[in-house]
């Protein structure tokens, strides 16, 4: 457990874009049997299935590489997962005083009116700069042990987020695929088999909280051709936009989590989550893991499979301004 935290400022390769053929043999093969051959999606998407796991079907390796994601229960423990969410309150309240959205740098508070017209603070991107336990935690010692056997031991990080749904608040993700903020491509490269993305739940992620959704397996079509006119943030699923990719939410699951539990998930698979109509916040800490190799943006997190805290000159990650506007300034 950590001290209590203050404030202070040759693997397989994916395709980026699978074709209108591979999307739909994948939806008419979406029901298959976890595992199955799939030598057609080999031939038409261009990267190797990873087919039936070798070894403990449990195994999350396994079923990260087969499904598009896997879940690891009481990754932290209680003791942890508190300490975790006072930090986590302390970001928000300090997104509450600022009233609207703000940014230092890659530090960004994304905060809106919410139905009462408070300030509703939907998430906060990139908190390790600014919270001591945050940074701790994106490179705990747990989280290399899991990521080397996907994508070794020098890692970087392009993704450091806290989300929150307040109960009846707004905090509907649409369905898409990760792979759509992965800008410029050039930059994120075999997106597919290098980066891994992880959520660790602080609450109850169930139905009612407005738990994630995912389409097991969608992550091997690659790019899938999602509608992407609007954001993704603060807009329901809508069945209509799957059905036009030929895909169903019939065949979605619920991500259940309990606090501690932490789901890793691939940046092609199709996801989203609803409404919060539970009497608590639903709070997740997203840490997104890229092999360092195959990326030239981020923060350094592991090194030789040893962490890395974060310097004192920020790198480029997503905001584009970051060297020409880099000071504070609400937005």
């Amino acid at each position: 457990m950590w001290a209590s935290a203050g404030c202070s400022s040759g693997a397989p390769r994916y395709s980026r874009k699978a074709s209108g053929t591979a999307r739909k043999r994948l939806a008419a093969e979406r029901i298959a049997g976890p595992g199955s051959p799939r030598p057609d999606v080999e031939e038409s998407v261009g990267f190797e299935q990873p087919g039936s796991p070798s070894g403990d079907a449990g195994d999350s390796v396994a079923k990260f590489r087969r499904d598009g994601y896997a879940v690891l229960r009481g990754f932290f423990v209680p003791a942890e997962v508190a300490e975790i969410g006072a930090a986590i309150d302390q970001i928000h309240a300090e997104g509450v005083a600022h009233g609207r959205s703000f940014r230092h740098g890659n530090l960004f508070y994304n905060v809106v009116p919410g139905p009462d017209g408070a300030p509703l603070v939907r998430m906060v991107q990139w908190p390790s700069y600014h919270q001591p336990l945050l940074e701790r935690v994106r490179r705990d010692p747990r989280f290399v042990a899991m990521l080397d056997p996907l994508i070794g031991g020098d890692i970087k990080q392009i993704i450091n987020q806290l989300h929150w749904k307040a109960p009846g608040g707004i905090g509907d993700f649409a369905w898409h695929q990760d792979s759509r903020f992965r800008k410029p491509d050039a930059h994120y490269r075999n997106l597919g088999t290098s980066y891994v993305q992880t959520g660790l739940a602080i609450d109850s992620h169930t139905p009612r909280s407005g738990c994630m959704r995912f389409l097991p397996r969608t992550h091997l079509a690659g790019d899938i051709d999602l509608d992407t006119a609007s954001e993704v943030l603060g807009n329901a699923m809508a069945d209509d936009v799957l059905l036009a990719a030929g895909l169903s939410a019939e065949d979605a699951i619920d991500l259940v989590l309990e606090p501690g539990d932490l789901a890793l998930w691939n940046p092609y698979l199709v996801h989203g989550s609803g409404t919060n109509r539970a009497d608590h916040q639903r709070r997740l800490y997203i840490n997104g893991y890229v092999r360092a190799e195959d990326c030239d943006r981020g923060e350094w997190a592991f090194r030789d499979g040893q962490p890395v805290p974060l310097g004192p000159e920020p790198a480029l990650v997503h905001y584009e301004e970051l060297h020409t506007r880099g000071e504070p300034h609400y937005v």
